[in-house]
């Protein structure tokens, strides 16, 4: 296994599984502290009507330019550009600070018009809690830029602790706001939604407070590189800017993919189970959030992963491609393709098995909801394994060809959306999901697959300890699950502990005995001799 791959998977996999655990854990006290069931859905409702369009923005405010930097200035290291590299990553900060001013305008501008179109209750508090959003959406794309620097320098760690600070932060400023607002100050709850909302800014505030302090540290070795490097020879401002720009349109579109996926449901979901339908505006927002608000929480964990995997890969990739190293290629290929699946796998498995009291945890006991957890967590594999071969695309320059296979499946699931919706009601919207995300990762992979003459062969020992892990769960499931079925918060985690335990060291069983983990990872766990 690449050693770079490795340590970047490592730190990024980790801080993104643990914000995105953070993000999740802190919904249970926040949600206690919300009231009744049906508080706690209609913010649900608004909290998430916000954060699809804000995510949307987020995209095209970046433009996909950390991800082009990560890329540009992993290989001007390779070449001793170091020079062009800062001047370069510069040029491209000043462009982001005008950018996420830019995208908060227009955010605060369009709100009404993004409120009037999604399934909530009310569309002035929907408003506002977009609004809300505005001071986090003019900082992040500036903040995304400074982690697309130490990417480029596959510096991984501070990427992965800056998302653990930003969650934290986070996690923290939105429980004690909305226990002052609630409890001491007895408050509307509405109210602590909307400073939940304003978490975000306080999130990615400490997130570049930390990078900022770590990039000072490490100013010692930068300036040693740059001594050292070849005179610098990007001096056209302007044709560095529209070259950034030219670079990142893929990275853009790519980037969006999942997101502009939620928004076509936000979009659709209200006007045609109710406009068409007929079903009641209550009802609607009670599926639009237990289908995809609720859910969402629990599977972006799952595509995090392979967002992480993917990331990692892409600096690596960039150097590879920039020495012409085909054989090199391939092989990291199959180490992306195995590292991925490794994990991404079995959480998929673990947590659709045991999606009921895992909903029970987090927002309270609906069979509902549990089901529509259990369609997401599966979506998860599709979104995951697309995301990771869009990216694969991006980073051996095939952007037009990942663009290509992105716009299909977009209008793929456009297509779909309206008559499956009508027909199936949410879960129409779910499968619409599902057929676009699938076409894009056969396509994505068949291409790279045949470019660089992959075998899928080293991934048939994954495939079948997941495969075996399946039938065990899907066995207990049918025969001894229903004498352990909790009904609370308390009983659910006891269940989901030992559950967790006992899966995870079949699975950890499986791998070291079948000798995967010393295969992929080069270690060998507790073998005699």
């Amino acid at each position: 296994m690449n050693k770079k791959m490795l340590s970047g998977s490592f730190w990024l996999s980790v801080s993104s599984i643990l914000s995105k655990v953070l993000g999740i854990v802190y919904l249970i006290p926040w949600l206690i502290m919300l009231g009744s069931y049906s508080n706690q859905l209609n913010a649900q409702a608004i909290f998430n009507a916000s954060y699809n369009p804000y995510g949307l923005l987020i995209a095209v405010g970046t433009a996909g330019l950390p991800s082009v930097i990560a890329r540009r200035v992993s290989a001007l290291n390779s070449r001793n550009q170091y020079l062009d590299s800062a001047y370069i990553t510069k040029l491209a900060l000043i462009i982001m600070l005008i950018a996420g001013v830019a995208c908060g305008i227009v955010l605060y501008l369009l709100a009404p018009i993004i409120a009037a179109g999604t399934p909530v209750n009310s569309i002035d508090q929907a408003v506002t809690s977009i609004r809300m959003l505005v001071p986090a959406i003019i900082l992040i794309p500036s903040m995304s830029m400074v982690r697309g620097w130490f990417q480029g320098h596959n510096d991984l760690k501070p990427y992965g602790i800056s998302q653990l600070w930003e969650q934290l932060a986070r996690a923290l400023f939105i429980i004690g706001a909305t226990f002052v607002i609630v409890k001491v100050l007895h408050m509307n709850y509405i109210i602590a939604v909307y400073f939940s909302v304003f978490g975000a800014f306080i999130g990615s505030l400490t997130s570049y407070l930390y990078l900022f302090f770590y990039g000072r540290k490490q100013l010692g070795s930068y300036r040693e590189q740059m001594a050292d490097s070849k005179p610098r020879s990007l001096n056209n401002i302007t044709k560095a800017i529209m070259g950034l720009w030219y670079s990142s349109i893929p990275f853009v579109l790519v980037g969006s993919c999942i997101t502009i996926s939620q928004f076509i449901d936000q979009v659709f979901f209200k006007q045609v189970l109710v406009g068409v339908n007929h079903l009641s505006a209550e009802y609607v927002n009670y599926l639009y959030t237990v289908s995809s608000a609720n859910p969402s929480k629990i599977t972006v964990m799952v595509i995090s992963l392979a967002t992480s995997v993917s990331e990692t890969s892409l600096p690596l990739f960039a150097e590879l491609h920039a020495k012409r190293d085909r054989a090199g290629i391939k092989k990291l290929l199959i180490e992306n393709y195995r590292l991925l699946l490794l994990f991404l796998l079995p959480i998929v498995i673990i947590a659709g098995f045991a999606a009921g009291p895992l909903y029970t945890i987090l927002f309270t006991h609906d069979s509902v909801g549990s089901y529509f957890l259990v369609q997401n967590i599966i979506q998860s594999i599709f979104l995951g394994l697309a995301v990771n071969a869009l990216t694969l695309l991006q980073s051996v320059h095939a952007s037009r060809k990942a663009v290509l296979y992105m716009l299909i499946g977009i209008i793929i699931k456009l297509a779909l959306q309206f008559p499956l919706l009508k027909a199936l009601g949410a879960n129409g919207a779910i499968i619409a999901t599902d057929v676009a995300f699938v076409i894009i990762l056969l396509l994505g992979y068949h291409r790279l697959n045949r470019f660089y003459g992959v075998s899928l062969k080293p991934l048939m020992p994954i495939i079948f300890i997941n495969s075996c892990l399946t039938i065990i769960l899907a066995i207990y499931h049918v025969t001894l699950q229903n004498d352990f079925n909790p009904m609370d918060r308390f009983s659910s985690f006891i269940y989901l502990a030992f559950y967790g335990i006992i899966t995870v060291t079949i699975y950890l069983t499986f791998t070291i005995k079948t000798g995967m983990l010393k295969d992929i990872f080069g270690i060998e766990l507790n073998q005699r001799k």
